[in-house]
């Protein structure tokens, strides 16, 4: 089959997208991870399949593959580009979309300067919900790794995170550390494992091991995750800019009740066909 697809980034964080509403389109695990593979395919950390709406409420569907073609519920990043995407294709009109994910309905929008904010929902701490395993819900939990324990804030932006306060993000152990965390018994759907600075009280660097991908350049629903923990916790005030090493979000959240809403570039990168 030969495939026609978009690559576009946020920050940094690269998509490989697929128009699946004009031509429904399966792709199965080896197509996706050849798709994703930067040495023998086109080279992406996620690969996104617009989709026609599976409810009247929403305008599209979207569906999120990880480079090791394992389907995810959310990605912060990608639903950034999905807005311009639809545009630029002429897919809809409006500069505000609805669209349902795995993880519920997000709604991204355009901005007259070019960024785009999206709606990122609530974020969710009961653990089973998360799901991670816990006696109760606390604001922070300590992780026994091989060696050591780590205490980590958990929390899903429809997608599981659990984020670490560190000195300096760029001596964390994100690839190593990162990886037991991402892989560990107390997380049954893995997880993404972030690494949070606090510059001040409005500004934050991170890094973060996304599940199934490694670390990535920026991870839109970790930016979220790690603002709303710092917020939570009384370190952080609302909004938050998040410095990635891909570029900056920014990520606002009023409290508990409210949604997360977080606003950032997406760029289209080039168009291209593989077969697959």
């Amino acid at each position: 089959m030969l495939l026609k697809f978009t690559k576009m980034q946020g920050l940094g964080n690269d998509f490989v997208v697929v128009d699946a509403v004009s031509r429904p389109i399966e792709l199965s695990l080896p197509q996706r991870r050849l798709i994703a593979d930067r040495h023998f395919g086109v080279g992406c950390d996620q690969v996104l399949l617009v989709e026609r709406p599976h409810s009247s409420d929403t305008d599209f569907f979207y569906r999120i593959f990880n480079a090791d073609g394992g389907e995810v519920e959310q990605c912060g990043n990608g639903a950034r580009c999905f807005v311009r995407f639809v545009r630029a294709k002429g897919l809809t009109d409006k500069t505000e979309i609805r669209v349902g994910t795995l993880a519920g309905v997000i709604v991204p929008r355009l901005e007259t300067d070019g960024r785009v904010t999206v709606d990122m929902g609530e974020p969710i701490f009961e653990p089973s919900k998360i799901p991670f395993v816990a006696e109760k819900q606390a604001l922070t939990y300590s992780l026994h790794l091989d060696d050591k324990e780590v205490e980590i804030s958990i929390l899903s932006m429809g997608n599981p995170h659990a984020v670490q306060l560190v000195a300096d993000v760029e001596t964390a152990p994100v690839e190593t550390e990162g990886k037991a965390i991402e892989a560990h018994s107390r997380f049954p759907q893995r997880v993404n494992a972030g690494y949070m600075q606090i510059v001040d009280r409005r500004r934050i660097k991170l890094r973060v091991f996304e599940r199934g991908s490694g670390e990535t350049l920026a991870c839109g629903t970790g930016a979220c995750a790690a603002a709303v923990a710092g917020i939570v916790r009384g370190l952080l005030d609302s909004p938050v800019t998040v410095a990635t090493r891909g570029g900056d979000l920014t990520i606002a959240w009023a409290g508990h009740g409210s949604a997360v809403r977080m606003t950032g570039p997406a760029q289209i990168v080039y168009e291209g066909e593989i077969e697959i």
